[in-house]
């Protein structure tokens, strides 16, 4: 060693270039103007269409695991060195997740993918999402999506019983002490729950008064359905209210539980994804709530087990001939903080 420094021409184009030019006599200005504008070309060529930049963005959900991971999987695999950071949790959790982002200067979610239509609806009132629709929205029936957001999948809550147990009819029928005790998921943590609260307080019949009913012949209240299809399961409770979901997937594993969807009908509760408006040119974001949306989107996510929105995507059973009720979502939200504090106090919340 002597302690000059050798470079590899091939390593570093420009000086190259510069080692060309005087082996071949170039004229010194011919030769610096050569030494400038060569290595500008090489970056521009460098970032040109050619080569994608390194994009992320940030999805808030509270879908479980089972349904998220197989999209993400088939999103990235199309989208090579692009990423998606997951932030997953329980409906409850999700909003204090947004309401902390508020508080600590905005929403740091790219997109946000909901499990029910009300919380949807407390995102749009403070501005947070919408402003963008993918155009294959339209081929989602019109009750699962407004002008800001698109649902993707439905959650249909419906009766669990031991195998024991007689079917329950209509829903009021779980009042009886034939039933007893009932396991009702928690509104304040599970969307489907607060789904089917604010159904339940319009129906004919019912309101927050069937809570009150199911309470007085000891009904329990635990965290999600997947608590209450598990402890059916287990003979803590001879029935409970639980999404269609949950009670096939434990019924399929062999769980000793029946499966019901009782009169007037199983709740539809649908969830919707919407883009965050701090992220309106966020090409990323777009793309992945129009794959979700997008036939291939919908048949993984059925093929997952969630029941897909778009029309004409096989997914999970529903028996022949079982009730659906569609709740009317934007009477419901006019109610919904009332609702939660009358409900509150009848399970001791």
């Amino acid at each position: 060693m002597n302690g000059s420094v050798r470079y590899s021409t091939t390593a570093y184009p420009a000086i190259r270039a510069a080692d060309m030019l005087r082996r071949m006599r170039a004229p010194r200005r011919l030769q610096w103007l050569l030494l400038v504008v060569v290595p500008l070309l090489l970056t521009a060529c460098s970032s040109g269409p050619g080569t994608s930049q390194m994009q992320s963005i940030t999805l808030y959900t509270c879908v479980n695991d089972t349904a998220i991971q197989p999209i993400l999987q088939k999103f990235q695999a199309a989208h090579p060195g692009q990423e998606v950071k997951l932030f997953r949790a329980p409906t409850g959790e999700l909003n204090a997740r947004v309401a902390g982002d508020v508080r600590s200067g905005g929403l740091k979610a790219d997109v946000i993918w909901a499990c029910d239509p009300l919380t949807m609806q407390d995102y749009r009132d403070q501005q947070l999402v919408g402003g963008w629709l993918p155009e294959e929205a339209a081929t989602v029936p019109e009750q699962f999506r407004t002008t800001d957001d698109v649902g993707v999948a439905v959650l249909y809550l419906v009766a669990v019983h031991a195998k024991d147990t007689a079917a329950p009819k209509i829903w009021s029928d779980l009042t009886k002490p034939a039933y007893a005790p009932v396991a009702v998921p928690d509104p304040g943590v599970a969307a489907s729950a607060l789904g089917a609260l604010g159904y339940f307080s319009q129906a004919d019949g019912y309101g927050i008064d069937f809570y009150r009913q199911l309470q007085q012949q000891g009904a329990k209240q635990v965290s999600t359905p997947d608590n209450v299809t598990t402890g059916v399961a287990q003979g803590q409770y001879k029935a409970g209210l639980t999404i269609a979901n949950s009670a096939y997937l434990a019924q399929s594993k062999g769980s000793p539980i029946e499966v019901t969807w009782p009169e007037p009908g199983a709740v539809a509760i649908y969830g919707p994804i919407a883009l965050a408006r701090h992220s309106a040119d966020s090409s990323l974001a777009k793309d992945f709530i129009s794959y979700v949306v997008s036939q291939e989107g919908q048949q993984t996510l059925a093929d997952a087990g969630s029941y897909p929105t778009r029309k004409g995507v096989t997914g999970p059973k529903i028996p022949t001939d079982a009730p659906i009720v569609y709740p009317d979502w934007k009477r419901i939200a006019n109610t919904k903080d009332v609702l939660l504090k009358d409900y509150q106090p009848i399970f001791g919340n």
